[in-house]
Order: C-alpha cells, then sequence, then structure tokens
C-alpha cells in the first residue's frame, strides 16, 4: 500500500488513499469511474460556513485550509488538509445541517465529490468504511486539536497579558458563576439576619443602615425589644472581608442574639460570647462588638465595648462628644479579655450614633480618609431633628461623595438613635 505524501501535487491512486485502502480494487475502479472529479483554483471556496451540503470531498491534489468565521474579527485557522485527506464528512453525522466552517484552496487543488447517499450505499456493502472513517476522523481530531492550541499560543504571544487573563477566564466561567449565585444567596441570607424593620420605642426615633464593601460583609447590627421600656442595641464588625468573615459574622450574631435578656448584664452576655467564639474559632478571626441597653426612661444607654468605636453623642444644641474610652478587647481571641460596663446618657433632643469604622475609613484613593471629623460634621449639618434613618443614609452619602468614586473601602454600619421625647 502506497503511502500519502502531503507535499506531493501528483493526483492520487485511490488505493492509496486511508479512507478507500480496506476496498477490493473492483470496487476502488467504479468509485473512479462513476465519481466526479474536478479542480478548484487557489482561493476559491469549496464548503462555505453556515450553507447546507449533501456531500463531502476528497483531496486528490492540492491543499485546503479550514477556516471559522471567514472574514470576522474572530475567524481562526482550524487545519490544512493535504492529498489522501478528505472535507466536509461532519455533515455525514448530522445531516441537514449547515456547514461549521469554510474550506479554502490554498494551492491550486483536484477534489472527488462523494455524494453522502452514494457513501451511504457504500456503507451498506463495505461495513468497514465505518472504521476507516471513524479512524481518520480520530487522527483529524487530534491534529487538529493540536493545531488550534499551536494558533491560541500563537495569539497568546501577540495580545499578551489581555489574551492570557480572557483565556484564564474562560476556563473559570463555569465556577465563576457559581461563585456568583453562591454570593448572592450569601447575601440574601446575611440581610435576612438583619431587621427587616427596625423596632421603635416611644419618645425614641431608631434608624440603621448596612452597606458591604463586597457582595457579603463583616458588619452586623441588632435592634430588639426587651420589653415596654428597654431595647437593646448591637453594632459588630468582623475583621477581614467577604464570605469567611460573613460566615463567622452569622455565628457571633446568632450568639448575642440568643445571649441578651431582660436583667442579664451586658458585659456577662459580650464575655459569654467570647468564650463560646474562642472555643469554636479556628480560622483566627476576631470581631469588634459594642452591646448595650437603652432605657426609655431615662435615657440611658448601657453598654459594653470590645474593641470596638466609641459611641458618638450629639446634643440638641448640636455639640459632640465621645465617652471615656473604658477597658475594652476584641472578641474571639483571648479566654479573659478586658472588658468593662458603662453607661453614656442621650440628652432629651439629641442623638446617638452606634457605627463601624467603615464611613470614617472611607477614602479617595491614597488621600486622607473622610474620618470622624466628617461624620459629625455630617451629623450636625442635618441636626438632631432630622430623622434617624435620614442620618444615617447622609452620613453614607457623604462618605461615597468624598470617595469621588473610588471602590468602598470596608463594610459600612451605622445605628442612629433620635431622643425625641
Amino acid at each position: 500500500m502506497m503511502s500519502i505524501d502531503k507535499n506531493t501535487n501528483n493526483s492520487l491512486d485511490l488505493s492509496g488513499i486511508p479512507l478507500f485502502r480496506s476496498l477490493p480494487q473492483k470496487t476502488i475502479t467504479r468509485i473512479k469511474k462513476t465519481y466526479k472529479t474536478w479542480d478548484a483554483p487557489a482561493g476559491s471556496h469549496v464548503l462555505e460556513e453556515g450553507n447546507l451540503g449533501d456531500e463531502f470531498y476528497v483531496i486528490l491534489k492540492g491543499r485546503v485550509e479550514i477556516v471559522r468565521a471567514l472574514g470576522t474579527p474572530e475567524e481562526s485557522f482550524l487545519g490544512m488538509r493535504y492529498p489522501g485527506e478528505f472535507i466536509g464528512e461532519v455533515g455525514l453525522l448530522n445531516q441537514g445541517s449547515p456547514r461549521t466552517a469554510t474550506a479554502r484552496v490554498a494551492e491550486d487543488a483536484r477534489l472527488m465529490t462523494v455524494k453522502y447517499s452514494e457513501f451511504n450505499e457504500l456503507l451498506k456493502v463495505h461495513p468497514e468504511l465505518a472504521y476507516e472513517m471513524a479512524s481518520a476522523l480520530g487522527a483529524r481530531l487530534t491534529e487538529s486539536l493540536n493545531e488550534t492550541i499551536q494558533y491560541l499560543r500563537g495569539k497568546n504571544e501577540e495580545l499578551q497579558k489581555a489574551y492570557d487573563d480572557l483565556r484564564a477566564a474562560q476556563a473559570q466561567i463555569i465556577e465563576k458563576e457559581k461563585l456568583e449565585h453562591s454570593l448572592r444567596v450569601a447575601r440574601t441570607i446575611q440581610y435576612s439576619i438583619l431587621p427587616t424593620r427596625i423596632p421603635q420605642m416611644g419618645g425614641y426615633d431608631i434608624g440603621a443602615l448596612m452597606i458591604p464593601a463586597q457582595a457579603v460583609g463583616g458588619d452586623f447590627y441588632g435592634v430588639y425589644p426587651l420589653d415596654d421600656e428597654n431595647m437593646a442595641l448591637i453594632v459588630g464588625d468582623v475583621s477581614d472581608k467577604g464570605v469567611p468573615s460573613a460566615i463567622f459574622m452569622a455565628q457571633c450574631h446568632a450568639l448575642l442574639r440568643s445571649s441578651i435578656g431582660r436583667g442579664v448584664s451586658v458585659k456577662n452576655v459580650v464575655e459569654r460570647v467570647n468564650s463560646l467564639l474562642c472555643e469554636m474559632n479556628a480560622s483566627g478571626l476576631f470581631v469588634t462588638v459594642i452591646y448595650g441597653i437603652l432605657n426609655k426612661p431615662t435615657g440611658e444607654f448601657r453598654y459594653t465595648r470590645a474593641g470596638h468605636e466609641l459611641p458618638l453623642v450629639l446634643d440638641a444644641r448640636g455639640e459632640a462628644f465621645f465617652p471615656e474610652m473604658g477597658k475594652t478587647m476584641v472578641l474571639g481571641l483571648f479566654d479573659r479579655p478586658l472588658l468593662e460596663e458603662q453607661v453614656v446618657m442621650i440628652p432629651r433632643g439629641g442623638l446617638l450614633l452606634l457605627y463601624t469604622d467603615g464611613a470614617a475609613d472611607a477614602r479617595y484613593e491614597d488621600d486622607l480618609p473622610f474620618g470622624l471629623d466628617g461624620v459629625v460634621q455630617t451629623m450636625q449639618r442635618l441636626g438632631t431633628q432630622t430623622p434617624a434613618q435620614n442620618i444615617c443614609q447622609g452620613i453614607f452619602d457623604s462618605a461615597v461623595e468624598f470617595q469621588q468614586g473610588a471602590p468602598q473601602f470596608d463594610d459600612i454600619t451605622l445605628l442612629a438613635v433620635r431622643r425625641t421625647g
């Protein structure tokens, strides 16, 4: 059996074509007499992508290139076909479907036309042709894959990092979609933990807002009535951002929510939560928390601060002040953190603000942060007569404006309480 020389320009004996090599000589002779051959000049199209067809072609002479998306920015070279090979055979497997690529003559060629119907009749008499076709298609697939890889590597060199990023993104698209879906679910779950409606207490106006820097975050807050005269207030901030901190946040919130109660010392509640967090904390995360109880008749806010920002109070004249620092340590790292119970009074017509450091840390690129001064000035501008929810929104809006379009630096949580009576 003669071998196929891809460099020859001579017409081949059909017995040397791999597809027909298992056929008896009398069948080959009949094929040569009945199947039509034709000459195609360089540049002509044997097949065109998107068109229908009912035949494939055996190359007897010349070279034919296979191109996808010809004439578009996405044009790609799929491979070169040489004497002894065939083109258009994919239609055999999916007859009636459009061509998947264009076959363009690269060097003056002679081709033999094989109708699908004729080949199917030939298969009935010589089923071994199916093996030859499958074998050729397997080799073709491997060759095409290798040529495609070579082509993509060349493109990668031309497009450098941009194309590398695109290929990496394409390879990860399924995982990315899964992650985005998981984050959407996580965000929904996180928001479901927070109060859907802020509870209110007579003589006070309470508002809250939480905006994570990423899809999910580590901030949380809580407003929980204990009885007709006492309201539990919580604001927390887990170290780091993203999914791990969101999970840790949910644990902290659940522990605090289940531990608070009338007649229970706020310091004891925070100490108990710390003990439980230390038992389950394998991630090395920690949380800052301010937890306290607001008493309706007196306006006293009795609280324990665990490494968290100081409460900020604005009196009816717009004067701002912070209480003393007191003993404070973060939760989740130390068995016996130094903590203490403190009291701050909300004056009549005044305002209490509990917050995480995200608002004060808002910044534009490497410039100075918005800072506590920015928070205080915004509160003073809005005044203590502004509804508590609008106070929270106004502080957030001012921080965003200060950033001048830069990405949010950290999660932002604000909880405001106005004493109206």
